[in-house]
């Protein structure tokens, strides 16, 4: 009885979290609606699954189409999680799966937008940033910093196309988010539920493949050849893969602080204190690059 009723409300709060995504809280609820899907994905029985998901579908459908559309839509990396969590895969693991399953549905749904639809993403790109900048334009008027800095065309122009090419970054780092949020709210809710589940390491002890660093240099070299080229594909990847690995190596320069942390005794709040800056001025993840590439840590707690 006490598992029924669980799944009935984990059932009400799939409900809930479809029909806000037509409303202002749909940024927040598209980073929480996989999370009822796996709870009950883990819980029920395939039959007994369907059978508290497909009326959610049909009442969502008889509201407005589009709900059921968004719902099938989330559905298919809840299911993904729902399985590595069964199966007692890796938390890692997990993650990156339904990170990849989330992205390669986000390329597919832009690829079939642009071909059946012909939906113009970089025209739309262009029509939210004017609109963004658009307040700006009026609040200033003709004043020189209109003229001189701000908000020429030129500066127009590059800041358009420097959005357009970080869509890719953007799909990437979206997908990892959506993914990490599902974890981190659902490995809990089962485990407090009596299922077994993985945990990622303590974050001081993650450590990136030194692979990494090579994929850096060829990201910089990239980076360098498409300055004096004309080529669109060059541009593009220089703007997306040394921004993701920046991210890796950011990580991995947190990673290190807790290890140092750890080991110095130091207070809990010491490496939070440290990453923000490195988050904040990107060149500072040198330091993650320098944990991969040099045994520091061997180093630092080698015996005398």
């Amino acid at each position: 009885m006490k598992s029924r009723s669980t799944a009935l409300l984990w059932t009400g709060a799939y409900l809930l979290l479809i029909l806000s995504l037509l409303t202002s809280l749909s940024m927040i609820t598209a980073f929480l609606l996989i999370v009822p899907v796996i709870v009950l994905y883990n819980i029920l029985s395939m039959k007994k699954f369907l059978t508290h998901v497909v009326p959610v579908w049909l009442i969502a459908f008889i509201i407005h189409p589009v709900y059921l559309l968004l719902a099938l839509y989330f559905v298919i990396p809840a299911i993904v999680m729902g399985r590595c969590y069964k199966k007692r895969a890796s938390a890692l693991r997990t993650i990156v799966i339904g990170a990849a399953t989330i992205l390669v549905e986000m390329l597919l749904l832009l690829f079939i937008g642009t071909v059946l639809f012909q939906f113009d993403l970089s025209g739309y790109v262009q029509d939210m940033v004017n609109v963004a900048v658009k307040p700006m334009q009026e609040m200033v008027g003709n004043s020189a910093l209109t003229k001189d800095f701000v908000l020429t065309k030129e500066y127009m122009d590059s800041l358009m196309n420097m959005t357009v090419q970080r869509i890719p970054f953007a799909l990437i780092l979206s997908s990892f988010m959506i993914s990490i949020i599902t974890h981190a709210i659902v490995r809990p809710i089962l485990g407090r539920m009596g299922y077994t589940t993985t945990r990622l390491k303590p974050v001081r002890e993650w450590m990136f493949p030194r692979s990494l660093i090579w994929y850096y240099l060829l990201g910089v070299i990239i980076e360098i050849m498409a300055l004096s080229s004309e080529s669109s594909y060059l541009t593009m990847i220089s703007a997306n893969l040394v921004p993701t690995l920046n991210i890796f190596f950011c990580i991995q320069a947190m990673a290190f602080f807790f290890f140092v942390t750890y080991h110095r005794k130091w207070h809990p709040v010491v490496p939070f204190l440290l990453a923000i800056p490195v988050f904040l001025f990107p060149p500072m993840a040198i330091i993650g690059i320098i944990d991969i590439a040099f045994p520091l840590r061997q180093m630092m707690t080698k015996s005398k």
